[in-house]
């Protein structure tokens, strides 16, 4: 019975697995009848054991017969001079031995197989190309932040498009050229890499538009270096912000630059933010345009600070503090301190009854030493107590 088995298994093995055959055979065993191989007899001879067995090969066979009609038009017939003494135990082995996983090829059968895709057709992380992608390869060297480029829409597809040599390095030696530090090239990609597919005359005309409005070398390559989209603004629109701040402050020339090179965020950023907080500090915090124009000449980054925070430190100065306008406008580096801090030594300073800011007063106190002072300075100093004792009080706040 076990040789007529694999004959059969032989036979189909090429159409149906192994595991296939036995599996429908056991399916369609099970519809029919249940059937249980019975134990040989110890008594039983040679002639009878055959006899018990034929209808269990008779039975396996009407099975095959039937799937091989079915696929009759599949069927690769093999060899069926098999002899009887081998077992299933050595066919499998044999048929396993065939394409071993470790086996050694020559070479012109591994150019004849087929490779799988270089680069997977979709993705949703930049991640599963870079192995693939020369330009990717090089960004990441440089210090790209990947991750940060692939959750913006259609960035990702278009670095993917972008041949190193034709595309990038142009732009790369352009920025070096104009004074661009090698450690920020990756910070300005990151920031902006459309500018990976600005054409270079623009980029130029555009840098030569600063310097023609005298802003040194150095100059445009802070700016560049430290706001990136500054090279994505046509020169009219570049000229259009620089004469928005010149009207809206009263400043000169001179000033204007002045206020540009230290936050060169002003000219590719939003405008609404920075008129909502010219008209915050005239209306709501009571200025005056030439206290305004002060406190930006001193720290510009005002125009752009939260409108929130700007009347929160206002008002403890003001109102609680009792600070006059003209003195906060003397010393506008308040605005760039946290709440806390200015909340905390204040009331430090009133339990010890040393909170005067007027200058008359003899133990005045300046928002600068307030402020700008470190901790050790301010408690030996200022308030004249030792900073455990300024540790311990905050504590009770």
């Amino acid at each position: 019975m076990a040789s007529s088995c694999v004959q059969l298994c032989i036979r189909h093995r090429l159409v149906l697995p192994l595991k296939t055959v036995a599996l429908t055979v056991c399916t369609q065993a099970r519809r029919c009848h249940t059937f249980i191989r019975p134990r040989r007899p110890p008594d039983v001879s040679g002639m009878q054991a055959k006899y018990q067995q034929r209808p269990c090969i008779c039975f396996y066979s009407n099975i095959i017969s039937k799937q091989e009609n079915k696929e009759s038009k599949q069927l690769i017939h093999l060899n069926d001079d098999v002899s009887s003494n081998e077992s299933p135990t050595s066919l499998d082995q044999d048929a396993a031995t065939r394409l071993p996983a470790l086996e050694e090829i020559s070479d012109e059968e591994a150019a004849s197989l087929t490779p799988y895709p270089s680069i997977p057709p979709a993705s949703a992380s930049l991640r599963e190309y870079v192995d693939q992608s020369e330009t990717l390869v090089k960004l990441v060297q440089l210090g790209v932040n990947l991750w940060k480029l692939e959750q913006r829409p259609n960035v990702g597809s278009m670095l993917l498009r972008l041949v190193f040599d034709k595309d990038v390095a142009p732009r790369l030696l352009f920025l070096k050229s104009i004074g661009v530090d090698d450690s920020r090239l990756g910070y300005v990609v990151t920031h902006n890499p459309l500018v990976l597919t600005e054409d270079l005359e623009n980029l130029q005309a555009r840098v030569n538009y600063l310097k023609s409005k005298k802003f040194t070398s150095e100059n445009v390559a802070s700016m560049v270096s430290r706001a990136p989209y500054i090279l994505n603004f046509s020169v009219k629109r570049l000229d259009n912000r620089l004469g928005f701040y010149q009207q809206q402050l009263g400043l000169n020339a001179a000033n204007t630059r002045n206020i540009v090179a230290r936050l060169p965020r002003l000219l590719c950023g939003s405008l609404e933010p920075v008129k909502e907080n010219l008209k915050v500090c005239e209306i709501e915090l009571g200025f005056k345009a030439n206290e305004i124009q002060h406190m930006v000449l001193a720290v510009p980054k005002i125009l752009t600070a939260n409108k929130r925070k700007l009347t929160q430190i206002f008002d403890f100065l003001h109102n609680t503090m009792k600070v006059p306008h003209h003195l906060i406008a003397k010393f506008p580096q308040v605005f760039n301190n946290k709440f806390l801090r200015i909340k905390e030594r204040h009331l430090f300073l009133q339990y010890l009854e040393r909170a005067h800011y007027d200058p008359d007063q003899s133990s005045y106190v300046s928002l600068e030493r307030l402020t700008s002072s470190p901790d050790y300075t301010f408690c030996t100093e200022v308030a004249l107590a030792t900073l455990e004792d300024f540790y311990v009080f905050q504590k009770t706040l």
